[in-house]
């Protein structure tokens, strides 16, 4: 899939909830273009553009991320605070869905810049009405800040 206009980076290794939320977002047609990846480290080799990601652009970042925080190889906390200090990828927003209900993953993630952290319900109508709403809000409802052309991106000649 090309990452060109990207809707959302899903990044989730649980194959019932990866189902679930692909059915949910494709059900109410919020997301046209969504690339899943299975594990930390496939998501930070997408957003930074290396690997088997190395061809892409960092100026074709999706416009939304929906991350598990357990995952293999590489945890979410480690794709948020990666992703988050990197100023090409700061303001793409971080959508937490987790089945932590450990109070120091909310705060952490927040402390780590996540925009939004919520418990995966457990219940599928529930589960599926949650990424219906998370889809709508930050993919039609939320204003993203226009990319300013005016700074120069790190690693790039700029004129």
């Amino acid at each position: 899939m090309s990452s060109e206009n990207l809707d959302i980076l899903l990044v989730e290794d649980n194959q019932d909830d990866l189902d679930l939320a692909l059915h949910a977002l494709r059900r109410e047609n919020l997301a046209n273009k969504i690339l899943v990846v299975r594990d930390g480290e496939e998501a930070l080799d997408f957003l930074f553009c290396r690997g088997k990601f190395a061809g892409r652009s960092v100026d074709q970042a999706p416009k939304l991320v929906l991350l598990d925080l357990k995952l293999p190889k590489v945890d979410g906390m480690e794709v948020l605070k990666q992703s988050k200090s990197d100023p090409r990828l700061k303001s793409i927003p971080v959508v937490i869905m987790t089945s932590s209900k450990e109070e120091r993953d909310l705060v952490a993630s927040y402390n780590l810049g996540a925009n939004s952290y919520i418990q995966k319900p457990v219940d599928f109508e529930k589960f599926r009405n949650t990424v219906k709403t998370v889809g709508l809000y930050w993919l039609v409802i939320n204003q993203p800040p226009v990319a300013q052309d005016s700074q120069p991106v790190a690693g790039t000649a700029h004129d």
